[in-house]
């Protein structure tokens, strides 16, 4: 039989694991969330790996991708792969560029950002490459329309119209003339309507 402990937590960091639960799933026991994240970093802690540094990775355009990170390509019914180590991408024992990799195998002219998937360290599933380089463009968008200065916008007070002269209401229109009158037999008229006289037998 396991004997529990209580242990004292921040009111705000229990906040932030409930919140992040609720937005993640997970399990509902609290006590089983927080085991396993002790257990984690406790397995982080016991095998630390030497010489690996935090900042190492490749840096795809925009996209960076840290170390450990692995790429996939599918080709011809099978999967490929390659791993970011150090500040490369390797395949096969060489490395290559993210357009290279994608291009190994299809013999053709691939799109890397399309035809690649990314799996970083702390992922749990497969991303395409385009999605993460979307992700990350309107996540900076996002910061830097919270970074920058709201403008504030001046509103001039609206030009008042002079005042209208009390003028007479124009005449209506007259109406149009549906009855044939003598203007009608003229050749600018007859150009689209004919008379029996116009038709040569």
């Amino acid at each position: 039989m396991f004997t529990t402990v209580s242990v004292q937590l921040p009111h705000p960091v229990l906040l932030q694991l409930i919140a992040h639960l609720e937005k993640h799933g997970g399990p509902q026991d609290l006590s089983a969330v927080m085991l396993a994240a002790v257990e984690l970093w406790l397995c982080e802690q016991q095998s630390p790996r030497p010489g690996r540094r935090s900042l190492h990775g490749y840096q795809w355009k925009s996209l960076f991708l840290p170390e450990g990170t692995r790429l996939r390509s599918w080709s011809y019914g099978e999967h490929n792969y390659a791993e970011v180590v150090g500040d490369q991408i390797i395949h096969n024992g060489r490395a290559v560029s993210p357009n290279q990799f994608a291009r190994s195998f299809a013999r053709s002219n691939r799109n890397a950002w399309s035809d690649l998937s990314v799996r970083r360290p702390a992922d749990k599933k497969w991303t395409v490459a385009s999605r993460l380089r979307r992700e990350l463009a309107s996540e900076q968008r996002r910061a830097e329309l919270a970074a920058a200065p709201l403008a504030v916008a001046v509103v001039a007070p609206a030009a008042i119209p002079p005042p209208a002269s009390a003028s007479v209401p124009s005449e209506p229109p007259k109406p149009r003339q549906v009855e044939a009158g003598p203007e009608w037999s003229l050749p600018e008229r007859r150009k689209y309507r004919f008379r029996m006289e116009d038709i040569a037998y």
